[in-house]
């Protein structure tokens, strides 16, 4: 730990500015207290990053990714504000939660001088910053773009991934229907902001209309935080990341090449339904499990957290993970493939006896 904490100070007394000049290295050259994590801004290779960590770093590492204009707050905050799945996560992780280029809170617009990065760039920008943190192998959480964004870099660094958590995730090339919507709001972006179009856009694409409301029914609050999120964002940075996502290539035949246990969650009433559907099935069966969510949108840790919970205690069990009783004692660091035995790796101890699962969470819990 000592020895990482003095390289991180070598890297950061050399930091440059990612604007003004490109470096082979990884740089620093902010760190603050906010929310109760610690903000790193970290310069790669590929651009500057931000990475908010939560918990101890003498943990095994789990890594996120948020969606189209979503960061760790608006993506994630359900998940980890659910006590159960909060003990059981950071009791044994620490959480390095990666935001998309310009995505964090209180994020100035990006320079139209530096050049849109592409979905491999990003991936890249992932191994950089592992490297930052002298990280080796880790668990990845990704939703949607973001999910895209974790298995691709899976499948290029399959060395360094310890499994794979996937909510609502692409895996195919857009569609010419899909490359020609997300076209459409590129534009509206470009040329009008985050205006109310792109707003009930992005609300669909995240939420089911059981919590986005109607005349009748109010929307659910957290469709309201949601919102009031999305004002905040720079326009030009979400114009960004969906072009990035909207170039995107198959990875139908990487995927076949897998071996890391993988967990997708979809919500039924999820756009990305299929496509989670076509994914799994390109995965090693042996490997893989899906959970599908009835009356849920795409982002499942936001509108039904809770229906995460125990396909996540089973999925870490088979790593000898836990989520602690009140009695518990210090974790255990079961993370080394040296004590996972074959069996652990099958369906069954996973929680899965048949696929995909239906589970079901009443909208007033």
């Amino acid at each position: 730990m000592r020895e990482r904490e003095r390289e991180r100070e070598r890297e950061g007394s050399s930091s440059r500015s990612l604007m003004g000049e490109s470096s082979d290295s990884v740089s620093v050259d902010m760190e603050r207290i906010t929310f109760g994590g610690k903000e790193h801004r970290i310069h790669t290779k590929h651009g500057s990053v931000s990475v908010a960590v939560y918990g101890d770093e003498d943990k095994p590492a789990l890594i996120s990714y948020p969606d189209v204009a979503l960061n760790h707050m608006s993506c994630f905050q359900g998940l980890f504000f659910c006590p159960e799945a909060a003990s059981l996560l950071l009791h044994n992780f620490c959480i390095y939660h990666i935001s998309p280029p310009g995505h964090e809170l209180g994020a100035a617009p990006i320079s139209p001088n530096v050049p849109v990065p592409s979905v491999n760039e990003l991936a890249d920008q992932i191994a950089d910053i592992l490297d930052y943190f002298g990280l080796g192998s880790v668990m990845c959480l990704g939703v949607t773009a973001g999910a895209y964004i974790l298995a691709l870099f899976a499948t290029k660094y399959r060395e360094r991934i310890l499994g794979l958590i996937l909510v609502s995730p692409l895996c195919k090339a857009p569609s010419w229907t899909e490359w020609l919507y997300n076209k459409a709001m590129s534009n509206l972006l470009y040329y009008y902001g985050m205006c109310s179009f792109i707003k009930e856009s992005l609300l669909q694409r995240y939420f089911s209309k059981e919590v986005r409301g109607s005349s009748q029914v109010p929307e659910s609050d957290i469709v309201q935080a949601c919102r009031s999120l999305l004002d905040e964002k720079q326009s030009i940075n979400v114009w960004r990341f969906l072009q990035t996502i909207n170039g995107r290539h198959d990875l139908t035949e990487s995927l076949k090449k897998l071996h890391c246990r993988t967990l997708i969650f979809v919500g039924e009433n999820s756009p990305f339904h299929s496509e989670a559907l076509h994914m799994i099935s390109k995965l090693d069966k042996r490997y893989s499990a899906l959970v599908e969510v009835q009356a849920c949108g795409s982002v499942v840790t936001e509108e039904q957290p809770h229906a995460m919970l125990i396909p996540l205690e089973y999925f870490l069990m088979g790593y000898g993970l836990y989520r602690p009783c009140q009695h518990s004692c210090s974790p255990r660091s079961p993370l080394s493939p040296l004590c996972i035995s074959p069996e652990l790796l099958s369906p069954e101890s996973m929680g899965v006896k048949l696929k995909p699962i239906k589970t079901r969470i009443s909208l007033e819990v």
